[in-house]
């Protein structure tokens, strides 16, 4: 489904629902005393959309797994991410639950279909990671579980979503997404809150999933890939995300293709590969047909593919998304143009990496107070990130 219609079915129905059920709630458990367990058996975890924070949340599920078992963690997603889940490879397949959103229908079937499984499991701990999202906080009160953990809105404006948690969190903007998501695992260890938000101090991890293919597997795809270009160092892959999501995170396709040029007088003899999904094919052929002898693979490679691919390449040029957040699972040296979200929340302070952000007076624009909503329609924030800055970093990590 689009984005918008889910937004607005988020916004009109997920506010209904999540009354009603508050509603309910508060009938059945008016008399009924907060019991703060001490141990837990099962764990769920529920994170929907954006795949690269999924990369974000490892941390808080590697966690889980030392306090319940692998066994007994499990993981609700939608289906286009049971693909980043799959290479973590820190879950069983079958205790990763997913919903279709291809359209309303599917959406209705796999909703209730997902909602029996979780509660034949008889899951006792739900750990809500989206921000503010109604449909979470539903499924969350659905899921059966006894305690449930997510943001809750207290005194902001809007931002609605019922009554539905025990242990409630406020919403902290200055506190990277990684330990944020640590946050809702460290609240288990505190009794139930009602009128005011959890009080503790966060605790960090800086352990990152690492993406190790075998030898084999990296030779033969070398091979596959020598089949379709010519592999000359440095292998230099731009993404230009040109079918996000959001729209605004995009820096300009003439930057793309002014900066691979750059690169290909500087490096004659260098691999230019674009990137992309399927649905990106024909821009992504058109850029590669503006930078002298450069390839496209946009659609050709499955996520497990495109890690081999980072794991032979030496820099990737990304805007912020998922691209940005798989290729930390590799060595590979990248190269983030932040514009409407900031690094402050999604970066990573790695050696290998530079991250680039204008800092400008509305920049980020893009927040959890605005469902990543924003009223800017010429993204300068990007736009004043220069082919010939970009170049120069790429200069530096090539050194």
């Amino acid at each position: 489904m689009r984005q918008n219609t889910i937004r607005c079915l988020d916004k009109i129905l997920g506010s209904i629902i999540c009354y009603l059920l508050t509603l309910h709630r508060y009938f059945f458990t008016l008399f009924k005393k907060n019991i703060n367990r001490k141990k837990y058996s099962k764990i769920l975890f529920i994170k929907l959309v954006e795949q690269g924070s999924i990369i974000l949340a490892y941390p808080a599920v590697k966690r889980a797994i030392d306090l319940v078992g692998k066994e007994n963690v499990y993981f609700l997603t939608f289906k286009e991410n049971f693909c980043v889940l799959e290479v973590l490879d820190i879950l069983y397949p079958y205790n990763i639950i997913q919903i279709d959103s291809k359209n309303l229908i599917k959406l209705t079937i796999s909703v209730f279909s997902a909602i029996s499984k979780i509660r034949k499991e008889n899951i006792d701990v739900c750990i809500d990671m989206e921000f503010f999202s109604r449909f979470s906080a539903i499924l969350s009160y659905l899921s059966g579980a006894e305690t449930r953990v997510g943001l809750h809105r207290f005194n902001l404006e809007g931002l609605y979503r019922g009554d539905l948690f025990t242990h409630k969190l406020s919403y902290n903007p200055y506190l990277h997404t990684r330990i944020f998501f640590l946050s809702l695992i460290d609240a288990l260890k505190y009794p139930p809150n009602k009128k005011e938000p959890l009080k503790f101090f966060p605790s960090d991890d800086k352990s990152l999933p690492k993406f190790l293919p075998s030898n084999e597997e990296l030779k033969s795809f070398e091979e596959k890939l020598k089949k379709k270009i010519i592999l000359n160092r440095p292998i230099i892959i731009l993404n230009p995300n040109t079918s996000d999501i959001l729209p605004l995170r995009r820096w300009p396709l003439q930057n793309f293709i002014r900066l691979g040029n750059l690169i290909k007088k500087e490096y004659p003899n260098s691999t230019i590969i674009i990137t992309g999904r399927k649905e990106e094919k024909k821009i992504s052929f058109y850029l590669a047909s503006k930078i002298d002898k450069a390839f496209s693979l946009a659609g050709e490679t499955t996520l497990r593919e495109l890690l081999l691919l980072y794991s032979l390449s030496d820099i990737l040029i990304t805007n912020d998304s998922g691209p940005a957040h798989f290729s930390i699972l590799t060595p590979l040296k990248t190269i983030v143009l932040f514009g409407p979200e900031t690094p402050l929340l999604y970066g990573y302070n790695q050696n290998n990496r530079v991250e680039l952000y204008s800092q400008l007076i509305c920049s980020p624009c893009m927040s959890v107070y605005n469902q990543k909503l924003s009223g800017c329609k010429v993204n300068l924030c990007l736009i004043n990130i220069s082919p010939e800055e970009v170049f120069k970093k790429v200069k530096e990590l090539l050194k």
